[in-house]
């Protein structure tokens, strides 16, 4: 009960703001929603549930476990966080210039693949997980995935809605939005655990 309570007492109300506009923008519902309405119109049933269920799954068990697979390898957290702002930087320049630096051949049918892995609960999601950890507490990244799921689930179940009323030039803007706020926070991660190092 102790733990409990201590585990909870750790939640931070500015790290969950932070470190949600951070996930939210990586795993970026918004931009992918021209992804989702594609497959649908190939005839793809999706089910919103299960992507977010899945998505969440996966993510949770990659951010309790990915710090001991670091210790396994022997790697420190500061030096994943650099790599991973590095990479999370190329995924900015993604967002932000509308160009394809990361490819991959995975290809499925489904709510499970490619929609919850790799498209929301992929690569990028788990850099950007290791990364900020040593950044903000787990009971904080709990609460923004939470939230980022939920997000998620809205905007899987209102993608036609989104697409209608907001509009395709609303949507690049929002995905340029947080490709800034995406670099802005790369550059944090490597530049700060770069100052802690040395």
């Amino acid at each position: 009960m102790e733990s409990i309570q201590n585990f909870f007492g750790t939640i931070n109300f500015w790290e969950v703001i932070s470190s949600f506009i951070f996930l939210i923008a990586i795993i970026d519902p918004f931009g992918n929603i021209p992804v989702t309405i594609a497959m649908e119109d190939r005839g793809i049933k999706i089910s919103a549930w299960r992507v977010c269920l899945a998505s969440l799954i996966i993510l949770m068990a990659f951010l309790f476990a990915g710090e001991w697979i670091l210790k396994l390898f022997g790697v420190q957290i500061e030096y994943f966080a650099i790599a991973g702002g590095f990479v999370i930087f190329l995924m900015a320049l993604e967002m932000i210039l509308d160009v394809s630096i990361f490819k991959t051949s995975l290809e499925g049918e489904g709510s499970i693949v490619p929609l919850a892995f790799p498209m929301y609960a992929g690569p990028g999601a788990f850099t950007a997980l290791l990364a900020i950890t040593a950044e903000y507490s787990i009971a904080s990244l709990c609460i923004s995935l939470l939230l980022c799921i939920l997000v998620l689930y809205v905007v899987l179940v209102g993608t036609h809605w989104l697409t209608k009323y907001m509009g395709q030039t609303t949507l690049y803007i929002i995905r340029k939005f947080f490709g800034i706020i995406v670099l802005a926070i790369a550059c944090k991660l490597m530049f700060g655990n770069m100052a802690a190092i040395f």
